[in-house]
This record gives structure tokens, sequence and C-alpha cells, in this order.
């Protein structure tokens, strides 16, 4: 099975030889080294490039355990450029491996307590240095975002590109399966998930076994161990929590709540809030904020949390709670984010009156509120409209947004795109999964 994970390796072209550290980040065991080492190789290849001017270092392996500092880093990688006016690549897998060092000789009681962390060599300044010399193109993977997306403002400044990456979508999906059967598939995708491996497996039996190892083998020992943790049992509950609340509106308070009365386990809100920050970070989850569509700000919380993949998501559960209405909402999510939109939660507040003629005044949802430029999309997502009655209520604050930007309802199926009385669009989810392009015509329409 081979994917070229085109999306991905189009942005890796277009920015070879801009001076840039180009970052490959997400979650791990998404494809960030199979998209380096193998696909991007191979392009290199492909337009004449030789193994002597291509340079891997990945420091989750043990043969390069000895150099996972920054300045034994930097020393190997320069050992192996060969200066002969030729473009050499440097690739370096999981990066944040790499740890800060206090180079030889450097006395820190020459510096001020606040000037302590200037003393130290980062894998940062490292790739700045490789970065600046002359036909040295680099590259580099991670996952975890709290050292590298998010601090690439700060340490990278203008001098390094964020490419974020997750695993299959419904159409590399499609096309590593071949499926006859869209409908089918995407059933099973919304079981399975897209993470490569488990795309690969052969047997369901064989892909539980997998998506639960990641959790227990890699992912809950990753974050222990980042951030010393002594031991990971209250996260690995918080997990099934968030979860089992995939899409609905939570908070640190409502959490802490649900484990204590559920579970019997006393945690505080603050524990609470760094356990969650800790599983954003390590792409496991992303948040999505409440946006108030009339008055244009953001509500504080509650917030809406995301699963990175929905294999991972019902594998933590045991694949008790496959709910296909809110599989579909999270594939959904996770598709808008993977075509670089930023996506709130729509908030429309609707007045009226009752049957006793009294005035109300009632908060309405709208699943995503889509800002993509040139303009902004509100979407619903809505497994099936079985009556009239679902249909109005699925409708009501699309209708009542106060703005002309466009809309749109997702639904289960194959049904092609066509316009309502009320110039909302429908469409069924297959089709919007498998067109790339299916927002951009929205907006021109």
């Amino acid at each position: 099975m081979k994917v070229v994970r085109e999306r991905y390796l189009k942005q890796l072209r277009e920015r070879m030889h801009n001076g840039l550290v180009k970052i490959i980040t997400g979650v791990r065991r998404c494809g960030k080294s199979y998209l380096l080492g193998v696909l991007f190789r191979e392009y290199l290849e492909s337009i004449g490039v030789d193994k002597e001017h291509i340079i891997e270092v990945s420091l989750d392996k043990d043969e390069f355990r000895g150099i996972r500092d920054a300045i034994r880093l930097g020393e190997y990688v320069r050992s192996r450029i060969v200066d002969d006016g030729k473009w050499t690549y440097v690739f370096v897998d999981e990066v944040q491996l790499a740890r800060k060092v206090l180079p030889e000789g450097v006395d820190l009681n020459r510096y001020a307590p606040e000037d302590h962390e200037e003393a130290y060599v980062t894998f940062y300044d490292v790739l700045n240095g490789l970065r600046q010399m002359k036909n040295v193109d680099v590259y580099v993977t991670g996952s975890n975002s709290k050292t590298l997306s998010k601090d690439i403002d700060s340490n990278f400044a203008d001098r390094g590109y964020q490419i974020r990456m997750h695993p299959f979508s419904f159409s590399e999906y499609c096309q590593a399966l071949q499926p006859e059967d869209k409908a089918e598939a995407f059933s099973r995708y919304l079981i399975w998930g897209g993470m490569p491996l488990a795309v690969a497996e052969t047997t369901d039996d064989g892909r539980a076994r997998y998506l639960k190892g990641l959790f227990s083998e890699v992912y809950l020992k990753d974050i222990k161990l980042r951030h010393k943790l002594r031991d990971d049992f209250v996260l690995g509950k918080l997990i099934d929590v968030i979860s089992s609340a995939t899409g609905s509106l939570t908070n640190p308070h409502k959490l802490r709540d649900t484990l204590e009365s559920t579970l019997k386990i006393k945690a505080g809100e603050h524990t609470i809030a760094n356990y969650i920050e800790h599983l954003t970070d390590a792409f496991l989850f992303s948040e999505s904020k409440r946006w108030d569509v009339k008055g244009k700000s953001y509500f504080d919380y509650p917030v809406k949390y995301y699963a990175e993949d929905t294999g991972l998501r019902n594998a933590r559960l045991d694949f008790r709670d496959v709910e296909p209405s809110h599989s579909m909402e999270n594939v959904i999510y996770n598709e808008l984010i993977r075509r670089g939109c930023s996506v709130d939660v729509g908030v429309v507040q609707v007045s009226g009156r009752d049957g006793d003629g009294k005035q109300f005044l009632r908060q309405h949802e709208i699943d995503f509120v889509v800002n993509r430029a040139p303009g902004k999309i509100y979407i619903q997502s809505a497994w099936r409209l079985p009556s009239e009655e679902k249909r109005r209520q699925e409708l009501l604050p699309l209708r009542h947004c106060g703005d002309f930007f466009k809309k749109i309802v997702i639904t289960e199926g194959h049904t092609p795109s066509m316009r309502d009385e009320f110039g909302i669009v429908h469409v069924g989810v297959i089709p919007f999964l498998l067109d790339e392009r299916f927002l951009e015509s929205a907006l021109k329409e």
C-alpha cells in the first residue's frame, strides 16, 4: 500500500531552497517520517540528487541516541555536509528529542539568573545555524506542538515554516484501499480512522490491537516522560472522558466533576487544564472555541474537543460508543483543519414568542464557523434530516445569522450539491470529503 501524500509533498516541493527550516508537525505515527524519508527523498532522487547530498537523522532510533543533544547533533550534520557547490538536504526526524546543552567551559555563575536559558545551545540554535549555511536545505519533523508549532514565531521568527500533517483523510483512505463501495468505506473510516498502519492492517482485530497499543505504548508513555508525571492513571481516565464527549461542550470544571462523580477520581481543575494542554500539545485532540456570530466575540467556556483520529478515539473506548453522527462531525472538523481552515463553534441568539405569547431569547448552535480567505462559511453536520421538523431545527441557526456568508448542510451519503429555497447548500459527506475544491467553489458562487 502506497499513498502519495500529495497535499504535504506539494508544500515541501514549493518551499525548497527558500532559506527556511521546514517543520513537519503532527501526532506520532501519522506518516511524517514516511513523507520526509520516503516520499520526499524519492522526489529528490528523481530530480538527480544523490545519496551523499541527503543527510538523515532519526533521533527516535537507537543508532542516533548518542547525538540526542543539540551540540552533537550540529557537529554530526556538519561533518556529513559535502562542500561541492551542490545542494545538501538535511532531514532530522523527531527533532524535539535533541536536548538543550550547556557548552563546555560556560559558567552559569557569570549569567544573571533570568539569563540562564541564553547560555544553553538548543536545537533551535542548531537549525538556524544550519539553514544559514550555503546550499543547505533543512527539514525536520516533530510530535510536540509546545516545542515546535507553538514556539515557531518566538524561536524561528521568520526563519521557519510549519507543515501540519494529519492521519489519512477519507480521500487518501480511498486511494489506499480502492474501495468499490464508497459508502461502506466511509462507514469503516468512521470506525477505524486513518492512521496509516491501521489502514494497512488486513484484519479488524489487528487494527484494534494496533490502535489501542498506540495509546498505551506510545502516547501515554510519551506524555508521562515529557512532562515528568508520576503516573498516567488520571491522564488515561481523562482521555476516556474527553473521548466519550467528543464534539460536546465541556470545560475543566465539568470534566473534573465527571471524573469525580462517575469514576470517583479526585483531580483539581488546574491539573485537568494542564493535562488537556498535554493532550493538545501531542496533537491527540483539538480545541474549538465558541463564537458569537452576531456579537462577533468569543466565549471563554465551554469549548469542544475533537479527536485527531476517530479510530484512535474509538479504540480508547474499546469501540463501545461508535455513534455515526458524532463521528461524522469529528471527521468533517478534521477535514476542515486539513484544508487550512480556522474552525469555531457558532452561537446564534434567536428571539421569538412561545405559545403563551411570552418573548424568549435562545442560543442555537452552528457546528462550524469556517474562516478561510476570502470569506467565511457556516456548516451544519446533520447525519440525517428524516422529517420537516428535524430539517427546520438544523436550518434555524443558519437562517438567523444576520449576514450573507455561505451556508452548507452536510448529511451522510452521496447526495450531490444542491441549493434550497433559502440559498443554503446541501451536500452528502462523501462528495464533500472527496472534492478538495468544494469550499473554494462554494465561496465563488
